[in-house]
Protein backbone atom coordinates (compact mmCIF):
# COMPACT_ATOMS: atom_id res chain seq x y z
CA UNK A 1 0.00 0.00 0.00
CA UNK A 2 1.12 3.65 -0.88
CA UNK A 3 1.69 5.53 2.37
CA UNK A 4 2.18 9.31 1.36
CA UNK A 5 3.23 10.12 4.85
CA UNK A 6 6.16 12.75 3.68
CA UNK A 7 3.63 14.39 1.06
CA UNK A 8 0.26 14.91 4.09
CA UNK A 9 2.90 16.80 6.18
CA UNK A 10 3.93 18.85 3.95
CA UNK A 11 0.19 19.31 3.12
CA UNK A 12 -0.74 20.30 6.96
CA UNK A 13 2.24 22.48 6.72
CA UNK A 14 1.31 24.44 4.02
CA UNK A 15 -2.41 24.91 5.07
CA UNK A 16 -2.32 25.01 9.03
CA UNK A 17 1.54 25.81 10.01
CA UNK A 18 2.21 25.36 13.31
CA UNK A 19 -1.01 27.53 14.89
CA UNK A 20 -1.19 30.00 17.41
CA UNK A 21 -3.47 28.63 19.35
CA UNK A 22 -1.56 25.24 19.69
CA UNK A 23 1.44 27.05 20.34
CA UNK A 24 0.00 28.71 23.12
CA UNK A 25 -1.51 25.27 24.48
CA UNK A 26 1.30 23.29 23.92
CA UNK A 27 4.57 24.81 22.79
CA UNK A 28 6.08 23.41 20.30
CA UNK A 29 8.58 19.68 20.20
CA UNK A 30 11.58 22.18 19.32
CA UNK A 31 10.77 23.47 22.59
CA UNK A 32 11.55 20.39 24.15
CA UNK A 33 15.16 19.70 22.75
CA UNK A 34 15.51 23.39 23.69
CA UNK A 35 15.07 22.34 27.13
CA UNK A 36 17.16 19.77 27.45
CA UNK A 37 19.75 21.22 25.60
CA UNK A 38 19.70 24.54 27.49
CA UNK A 39 20.07 22.81 30.73
CA UNK A 40 22.52 20.40 29.80
CA UNK A 41 24.79 23.42 29.00
CA UNK A 42 24.25 24.81 31.84
CA UNK A 43 25.62 21.70 34.15
CA UNK A 44 28.11 20.28 31.40
CA UNK A 45 29.90 23.14 29.83
CA UNK A 46 31.66 24.67 33.02
CA UNK A 47 34.23 26.67 32.20
CA UNK A 48 36.58 25.62 34.97
CA UNK A 49 36.45 22.52 32.40
CA UNK A 50 39.22 22.73 29.52
CA UNK A 51 38.65 22.20 26.33
CA UNK A 52 38.76 18.10 25.67
CA UNK A 53 36.58 17.62 28.66
CA UNK A 54 34.27 20.22 26.86
CA UNK A 55 34.49 17.81 24.21
CA UNK A 56 33.22 15.02 25.12
CA UNK A 57 30.51 16.52 27.67
CA UNK A 58 29.12 18.07 24.00
CA UNK A 59 29.26 14.54 22.25
CA UNK A 60 27.40 13.14 25.34
CA UNK A 61 24.79 16.05 24.44
CA UNK A 62 24.46 15.12 20.73
CA UNK A 63 24.18 11.26 21.68
CA UNK A 64 21.42 12.23 24.66
CA UNK A 65 19.83 13.99 21.75
CA UNK A 66 19.98 11.28 19.34
CA UNK A 67 18.71 9.06 22.13
CA UNK A 68 15.65 11.06 22.99
CA UNK A 69 14.56 12.39 19.69
CA UNK A 70 15.34 9.19 17.78
CA UNK A 71 14.19 6.88 20.03
CA UNK A 72 10.98 8.63 20.91
CA UNK A 73 10.52 8.99 17.25
CA UNK A 74 11.02 4.97 16.88
CA UNK A 75 8.48 3.80 19.28
CA UNK A 76 6.02 6.73 18.14
CA UNK A 77 6.14 4.97 14.47
CA UNK A 78 6.25 1.67 16.39
CA UNK A 79 3.18 2.19 18.37
CA UNK A 80 0.79 4.04 15.59
CA UNK A 81 1.99 1.04 13.16
CA UNK A 82 0.48 -1.50 15.49
CA UNK A 83 -2.70 0.19 16.92
CA UNK A 84 -3.71 2.02 13.54
CA UNK A 85 -3.39 -0.50 10.78
CA UNK A 86 -3.91 0.55 6.82
CA UNK A 87 -4.15 3.82 8.64
CA UNK A 88 -1.40 4.36 9.95
CA UNK A 89 -0.33 6.76 6.99
CA UNK A 90 -2.34 9.17 7.86
CA UNK A 91 -1.10 9.38 12.42
CA UNK A 92 2.73 9.12 10.73
CA UNK A 93 1.76 12.31 9.15
CA UNK A 94 0.67 14.23 11.74
CA UNK A 95 3.66 13.06 14.12
CA UNK A 96 5.80 14.36 11.33
CA UNK A 97 3.70 17.51 10.67
CA UNK A 98 5.19 19.94 13.64
CA UNK A 99 8.87 19.33 12.21
CA UNK A 100 8.13 21.08 9.09
CA UNK A 101 8.23 24.72 8.60
CA UNK A 102 7.30 25.91 4.71
CA UNK A 103 4.50 27.74 6.06
CA UNK A 104 6.48 29.20 9.12
CA UNK A 105 9.63 30.55 7.18
CA UNK A 106 7.23 32.43 4.20
CA UNK A 107 5.37 34.17 7.40
CA UNK A 108 8.49 35.34 9.08
CA UNK A 109 10.28 36.35 5.54
CA UNK A 110 7.20 38.08 3.55
CA UNK A 111 6.95 40.64 6.30
CA UNK A 112 10.31 42.49 5.65
CA UNK A 113 9.07 42.75 2.39
CA UNK A 114 5.91 44.32 3.16
CA UNK A 115 7.32 46.66 5.29
CA UNK A 116 10.03 47.48 2.49
CA UNK A 117 7.28 47.82 -0.55
CA UNK A 118 6.11 50.55 2.39
CA UNK A 119 8.72 52.25 2.90
CA UNK A 120 9.13 51.14 6.25
CA UNK A 121 12.49 50.76 7.37
CA UNK A 122 12.57 50.46 11.10
CA UNK A 123 9.43 47.77 10.18
CA UNK A 124 11.52 45.73 7.89
CA UNK A 125 14.85 46.21 10.59
CA UNK A 126 12.32 44.35 13.28
CA UNK A 127 11.04 41.99 10.89
CA UNK A 128 14.35 41.01 9.91
CA UNK A 129 15.54 41.05 13.21
CA UNK A 130 13.53 38.36 14.04
CA UNK A 131 14.60 35.39 11.62
CA UNK A 132 18.49 36.67 11.61
CA UNK A 133 21.33 36.99 14.31
CA UNK A 134 23.31 40.04 12.85
CA UNK A 135 23.09 43.81 14.29
CA UNK A 136 19.56 45.27 11.78
CA UNK A 137 19.40 48.51 13.70
CA UNK A 138 21.21 50.18 11.18
CA UNK A 139 20.81 48.30 7.73
CA UNK A 140 19.63 50.08 4.90
CA UNK A 141 17.10 48.86 2.36
CA UNK A 142 19.66 46.66 0.66
CA UNK A 143 21.19 45.48 3.71
CA UNK A 144 17.49 44.48 5.01
CA UNK A 145 16.82 42.43 2.09
CA UNK A 146 19.97 40.67 1.62
CA UNK A 147 19.26 39.57 5.56
CA UNK A 148 15.78 38.42 4.41
CA UNK A 149 16.80 36.83 1.24
CA UNK A 150 19.62 34.95 3.07
CA UNK A 151 17.41 33.91 5.91
CA UNK A 152 14.88 32.22 3.53
CA UNK A 153 17.42 30.22 1.32
CA UNK A 154 19.05 28.74 4.35
CA UNK A 155 16.41 28.43 6.03
CA UNK A 156 14.59 26.33 3.12
CA UNK A 157 17.11 24.11 3.81
CA UNK A 158 16.80 23.64 7.60
CA UNK A 159 13.36 24.01 8.00
CA UNK A 160 12.31 22.22 4.89
CA UNK A 161 14.23 20.13 2.51
CA UNK A 162 16.20 18.69 5.26
CA UNK A 163 13.57 17.37 7.27
CA UNK A 164 11.56 16.16 4.98
CA UNK A 165 14.95 14.55 3.55
CA UNK A 166 15.40 12.50 6.87
CA UNK A 167 11.68 11.48 7.15
CA UNK A 168 11.71 10.26 3.77
CA UNK A 169 14.73 8.35 4.28
CA UNK A 170 14.59 7.01 7.94
CA UNK A 171 10.73 8.03 9.03
CA UNK A 172 9.97 9.55 12.23
CA UNK A 173 12.84 8.29 13.63
CA UNK A 174 14.93 10.35 11.16
CA UNK A 175 13.58 13.50 11.12
CA UNK A 176 12.61 14.06 14.73
CA UNK A 177 16.50 13.48 15.07
CA UNK A 178 17.65 15.69 12.49
CA UNK A 179 15.35 18.62 14.07
CA UNK A 180 16.78 17.97 17.48
CA UNK A 181 20.00 17.98 16.12
CA UNK A 182 19.71 21.19 14.17
CA UNK A 183 18.43 22.99 17.73
CA UNK A 184 21.62 21.98 19.04
CA UNK A 185 23.62 23.37 16.37
CA UNK A 186 21.38 26.79 16.34
CA UNK A 187 21.90 26.96 19.93
CA UNK A 188 25.57 25.53 20.80
CA UNK A 189 26.98 24.80 17.68
CA UNK A 190 29.01 28.12 17.23
CA UNK A 191 32.89 29.09 16.98
CA UNK A 192 32.50 31.43 19.93
CA UNK A 193 33.23 31.23 23.62
CA UNK A 194 31.77 29.71 25.54
CA UNK A 195 30.28 27.34 22.70
CA UNK A 196 33.41 26.52 20.96
CA UNK A 197 34.59 22.86 21.94
CA UNK A 198 31.00 22.00 23.63
CA UNK A 199 29.46 22.62 20.59
CA UNK A 200 31.63 21.31 18.35
CA UNK A 201 29.78 17.61 18.22
CA UNK A 202 26.76 19.02 17.02
CA UNK A 203 27.71 21.81 14.59
CA UNK A 204 29.84 18.95 13.02
CA UNK A 205 27.03 16.75 12.93
CA UNK A 206 24.12 18.84 11.96
CA UNK A 207 26.88 19.54 8.67
CA UNK A 208 26.71 16.26 8.27
CA UNK A 209 22.97 15.66 8.08
CA UNK A 210 22.68 18.60 5.92
CA UNK A 211 25.29 17.80 3.46
CA UNK A 212 22.74 16.33 0.86
CA UNK A 213 19.63 18.38 1.78
CA UNK A 214 21.91 21.87 1.37
CA UNK A 215 22.63 21.04 -2.45
CA UNK A 216 18.82 19.33 -3.16
CA UNK A 217 17.94 23.04 -1.77
CA UNK A 218 19.73 24.60 -4.37
CA UNK A 219 19.20 22.95 -7.11
CA UNK A 220 15.50 23.07 -6.70
CA UNK A 221 15.99 27.33 -6.34
CA UNK A 222 18.07 27.15 -9.56
CA UNK A 223 15.13 25.01 -11.14
CA UNK A 224 12.66 27.40 -9.66
CA UNK A 225 14.56 30.62 -10.14
CA UNK A 226 15.17 29.78 -14.08
CA UNK A 227 19.06 29.83 -13.50
CA UNK A 228 22.00 30.43 -10.74
CA UNK A 229 23.82 26.96 -11.34
CA UNK A 230 27.28 29.27 -12.52
CA UNK A 231 26.89 31.23 -9.42
CA UNK A 232 26.00 28.49 -7.56
CA UNK A 233 28.89 26.46 -8.41
CA UNK A 234 31.37 29.73 -8.06
CA UNK A 235 30.70 31.19 -4.61
CA UNK A 236 29.18 28.39 -2.40
CA UNK A 237 32.49 28.00 -0.81
CA UNK A 238 32.59 31.70 -0.41
CA UNK A 239 30.45 30.93 2.67
CA UNK A 240 31.84 29.68 6.54
CA UNK A 241 29.20 26.72 6.16
CA UNK A 242 30.09 23.86 3.96
CA UNK A 243 26.50 23.35 3.64
CA UNK A 244 24.59 27.29 3.72
CA UNK A 245 26.39 28.81 0.91
CA UNK A 246 24.81 26.30 -1.60
CA UNK A 247 21.12 27.42 -1.40
CA UNK A 248 22.48 30.81 -0.76
CA UNK A 249 24.65 31.23 -3.90
CA UNK A 250 21.66 29.44 -6.02
CA UNK A 251 19.39 32.37 -4.88
CA UNK A 252 22.03 35.26 -5.31
CA UNK A 253 22.53 33.62 -8.88
CA UNK A 254 18.85 33.78 -9.67
CA UNK A 255 18.20 36.68 -8.33
CA UNK A 256 21.25 38.32 -10.11
CA UNK A 257 22.33 39.69 -6.72
CA UNK A 258 24.80 39.69 -4.49
CA UNK A 259 24.18 38.32 -0.82
CA UNK A 260 26.22 38.08 1.93
CA UNK A 261 29.26 40.82 2.44
CA UNK A 262 30.21 43.08 5.65
CA UNK A 263 27.85 41.72 8.57
CA UNK A 264 27.43 43.36 11.55
CA UNK A 265 27.51 40.65 14.96
CA UNK A 266 27.29 42.51 18.93
CA UNK A 267 28.91 45.63 17.54
CA UNK A 268 31.75 44.04 15.66
CA UNK A 269 31.82 44.06 11.59
CA UNK A 270 32.80 40.95 10.37
CA UNK A 271 34.35 41.52 6.73
CA UNK A 272 33.01 38.29 4.80
CA UNK A 273 32.91 37.90 1.29
CA UNK A 274 30.21 39.19 -0.91
CA UNK A 275 28.15 35.53 -3.03
CA UNK A 276 26.89 36.36 -6.33
CA UNK A 277 27.43 39.40 -8.58
CA UNK A 278 24.86 42.28 -9.81
CA UNK A 279 23.05 44.14 -8.86
CA UNK A 280 22.05 45.47 -4.89
CA UNK A 281 18.90 43.08 -3.44
CA UNK A 282 15.71 45.32 -2.88
CA UNK A 283 12.03 44.62 -2.03
CA UNK A 284 11.95 43.05 -6.00
CA UNK A 285 14.25 40.71 -5.58
CA UNK A 286 12.76 39.56 -2.38
CA UNK A 287 9.53 39.30 -3.70
CA UNK A 288 11.26 37.15 -6.52
CA UNK A 289 12.74 35.08 -3.53
CA UNK A 290 9.76 34.25 -2.14
CA UNK A 291 8.16 33.30 -5.31
CA UNK A 292 10.84 31.35 -6.20
CA UNK A 293 10.58 29.55 -2.41
CA UNK A 294 7.30 28.55 -3.51
CA UNK A 295 8.20 26.92 -6.55
CA UNK A 296 10.82 25.04 -4.72
CA UNK A 297 8.34 23.77 -2.31
CA UNK A 298 5.80 22.29 -4.59
CA UNK A 299 8.22 20.84 -6.59
CA UNK A 300 9.47 19.51 -3.38
CA UNK A 301 5.97 18.12 -2.96
CA UNK A 302 6.36 16.11 -6.24
CA UNK A 303 9.80 14.58 -5.29
CA UNK A 304 7.82 13.11 -2.19
CA UNK A 305 5.33 11.98 -4.47
CA UNK A 306 7.36 10.22 -6.33
CA UNK A 307 9.73 8.75 -3.55
CA UNK A 308 6.42 7.29 -1.64
CA UNK A 309 4.95 6.07 -5.12
CA UNK A 310 8.20 3.82 -5.80
CA UNK A 311 8.02 3.10 -2.39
Amino acid sequence: MVEPVALVALMLDAVLGWPVWLYARIGHPVGGFARIIGTVERRWNREAWRGPMRRWTGLALLLLLLGVAGGSGLVMEWAIRRWAGDMAWVWLALAAWPALAQRSLHAHVAPVAHALAKGELNAARQAVGRIVGRDTDALDDAGVARAGIESLAESFCDGVVAPLFWLLVLGLPGIWAYKAVNTADSMVGHKEAPFTDFGWAAARFDDLLNWAPARLAAFLLCIAGGGGWAMMWRDHGRHASPNAGWPEAAMAGALKIRLAGPIRYDGLLHDKPWIGTGGEADVHAMRAALRIYLRACLMLWGLAAIWEGIG
